[in-house]
């Protein structure tokens, strides 16, 4: 509705909550000064501010009772886009559950995820669900490894319920790819790689259920301010590296907020160490009256003093009233057990003075991205690697007397790790992450491995399999009817026979692998590259799948001394078949899609199994 801001009942609902008549300041809804610009100003600042608290109270609260009313529960995306008029953590906070939103590519999700957690976390939801992997432009050329790093970063940001978009129906079984839209990513049942997406998904609930554990750990606490409408908080100043934020408004502050040993904390369950104001100066008094007292209870505090209030409510007395309490408060930099300090435009020498050292800390030019959980069993970290390359790194965490333990949530592997470095204020561990990885560590208490192996050892090539290949290609999807042999690994794309150049399905590679002995260490059979997701089979075992880097499955268990059979099943996207078939006679073509940015022209995708394809032992 945009900004509609004007209900029947809303001149008795304004004079009960202000105190005053709107009715005569109703001309500078039209840009006119009544009374002075000043009070006029404040007038559409308490319209506004009730505005957006309707919003949230009868909007949302009121659909979410008649929804309890019906045993159902309400869900939405807590941000505002394009004149929503309320504030984004007061209107998610009347939800029974809020959701944020990212794309695989661009910009959007930048915001909108922080805002959503924001929310869970200040009003104790413990889920923070995300439209994800949604994308605009061309069709079925995605596939999950492309998802992944903008996935991984928004865990980092406090999602935790993944909900994909988008599945399309498809009524149709004879027309392929089918329906598709030009928004949203094709998880539905036509989609070639559809049978191999557990890989993603499973993926997808490992990491769900783990972040879903504990209680998130950050230090601080961004005000957003009264001010409304609000879509999203600001971090003035930015949050120095290593530590981790939430925002936080005025209702929770005011209902829902007390200090515990010095620390802000709220009925949800979180616990902040310093409360950060915006920079601004306004405040109402009623407001700065709560923070006084926590500030007296020991909480320290950052930000500019107010110096008026921004309503027309007790207009003038309560700019009097504000400006006194401000001047006690900000006169020394303690008030009460608390500190105050001013604005600044760096909150490390705050933290540094207060003895806060970094939770998770990384060299900047190191571009992994983390987010802490603590539970009762133990430290839950859970770091991404933002870039297409190889890294390694040193990470010192906030936490002593614990093992560091290494689970990986696309192969499942478990291990503690030997090196490590606890000072008795962090633990620092080296780390190596390869292309857009991710990994949980998960600090326990225990006993350290003794045996001083290296935590990522290099490992040791034990065979490359570079016997030709048979290639079993799908002859109903238009791939050559016989089993092709490979003599070495290629991209289909580069084809000179175009039923394997323009081929859309799933491919069975099959080859054997020799082993005099097998030794006792883990191994690994590594694909190099797959072009888009494949399943790997060791003597008709099936041993894993490998979708994203790095392409290996653990095979320890399936291999056996003397011949192994190997088969590996892999599947690409429509994206070349839909190209192929724009050089063909439109009634020649077997393929439709509702909307295909494809041309005859277009660049074909990568496809198949690319290796090298080789034997590690760790």
């Amino acid at each position: 509705t945009g900004g509609m801001n004007w209900t029947d009942d809303m001149a008795e609902m304004f004079q009960e909550r202000y105190g005053y008549d709107p009715i005569p300041f109703l001309p500078t809804l039209y840009g006119k000064v009544i009374g002075s610009q000043d009070q006029s100003e404040r007038f559409l600042w308490d319209l506004r501010r009730l505005v957006a608290d309707r919003v949230a109270y009868d909007y949302v609260g009121g659909l979410r009772d008649i929804s309890h009313e019906h045993n159902l529960t309400t869900w939405l995306e807590c941000y505002g886009h394009w004149g929503f008029p309320g504030e984004f953590l007061m209107y998610g906070g009347q939800s029974d559950e809020v959701g944020g939103e990212f794309w695989s590519e661009g910009d959007l999700g930048n915001i909108e995820n922080r805002a959503a957690s924001s929310c869970a976390h200040i009003y104790g939801k413990p889920k923070v669900w995300a439209e994800s992997c949604t994308a605009g432009g061309p069709v079925y050329h995605r596939y999950p490894c492309l998802m992944k790093s903008r996935t991984d970063r928004f865990f980092t940001e406090g999602i935790n319920s993944t909900l994909l978009h988008l599945y399309i129906q498809q009524p149709d079984e004879t027309t392929f790819p089918g329906i598709s839209a030009w928004f949203g990513n094709e998880f539905n049942r036509k989609n070639i790689w559809w049978e191999q997406m557990d890989l993603f998904t499973d993926y997808l609930r490992r990491c769900n259920y783990m972040l879903q554990q504990g209680r998130y750990i950050a230090d601080l606490a961004y005000f957003i301010g009264e001010d409304a409408p609000k879509m999203t908080g600001q971090c003035d100043p930015a949050v120095p590296r290593g530590y981790s934020f939430d925002y936080i408004n005025a209702e929770v502050l005011e209902k829902y907020a007390h200090v515990e040993k010095g620390v802000l904390a709220l009925d949800g369950g979180m616990k902040y160490r310093v409360l950060v104001l915006p920079n601004q100066q306004t405040m109402r008094p009623e407001l700065l009256q709560k923070i006084a007292s926590f500030v007296e209870q020991g909480l320290t505090v950052v930000g500019p003093q107010p110096t008026s209030s921004p309503s027309l409510q007790n207009y003038p007395q309560a700019d009097a009233d504000l400006k006194a309490l401000a001047e006690e408060m900000w006169a020394s930099g303690t008030y009460g057990q608390g500190r105050i300090y001013g604005y600044t435009d760096n909150l490390q020498p705050v933290l540094d003075e207060l003895g806060i050292v970094p939770d998770c800390y990384v060299a900047p030019e190191t571009p992994v991205t983390f987010i802490h959980r603590t539970t009762d069993g133990g430290e839950v970290y859970f770091l991404s690697n933002q870039c297409d390359k190889d890294i390694a790194f040193d990470a010192e965490f906030r936490v002593t007397g614990m093992v560091p333990n290494l689970w990986h949530p696309v192969t499942v592997d478990q291990r503690a790790l030997s090196q490590f470095q606890d000072n008795g204020m962090q633990t620092k561990v080296p780390m190596r992450l390869a292309p857009n990885e991710s990994v949980f560590l998960v600090f326990r208490k225990g006993s350290a491995p003794k045996d001083g192996k290296a935590n990522f050892p290099e490992p040791t090539v034990l065979a490359t399999v570079d016997t030709p290949w048979m290639v079993q290609f799908q002859s109903e999807l238009r791939g050559p009817a016989e089993p092709q042999t490979f003599a070495q690994l290629t991209d289909w794309s580069t084809s000179e026979d175009e039923s394997i150049r323009y081929y859309a399905g799933k491919a069975i590679y099959t080859n054997t692998l020799g082993l005099n002995e097998k030794p006792d260490a883990p191994l690994y059979i590594d694909l190099g590259n797959v072009m888009v997701m494949a399943k790997v089979y060791v003597n008709d075992e099936y041993a894993g799948g490998a979708w994203t880097y790095p392409y290996h499955v653990n095979v320890t268990d399936y291999l056996k001394p003397g011949t192994n059979t190997l088969r590996v099943e892999v599947v690409n996207n429509w994206q070349n078949r839909l190209i192929g078939d724009q050089k063909l006679p439109e009634e020649e073509r077997r393929t439709y899609a509702t909307v295909n940015p494809w041309s005859a022209d277009s660049e074909l995708q990568s496809s198949g199994l690319l290796g090298p394809v080789q034997l590690m032992k760790y």
